[in-house]
């Protein structure tokens, strides 16, 4: 499930709010067990869900480097090709 999390640091142009959720979405299922909590817990996940949204993007925005932006559609073509060499041995 953590798979689906990817760095969304240093991108031009930066993470997008809908990223950055998307990303505190999956930490949340993976450390909760839940993938769509009961009734019962919706709203502590939810809470959750935007507490560590809110950290990521506090996070994102505090970061320094020297590096220079990644290039997001180099970077998908790179797992791309990871992920097709890896299921082809499989």
């Amino acid at each position: 499930m953590c798979r689906n999390i990817r760095t969304l640091y240093n991108f031009e142009p930066p993470a997008n709010d809908e990223e950055v959720r998307a990303a505190a979405l999956q930490y949340v299922r993976k450390i909760s067990g839940f993938n769509k909590p009961s009734q019962a817990n919706a709203a502590a996940f939810e809470r959750a869900v935007e507490d560590v949204a809110a950290i990521s993007a506090r996070l994102l925005g505090e970061l320094v480097t020297n590096a220079p932006p990644k290039d997001r559609e180099v970077e998908a073509a790179k797992r791309k090709a990871r992920a097709a060499e890896r299921y082809a041995a499989a």
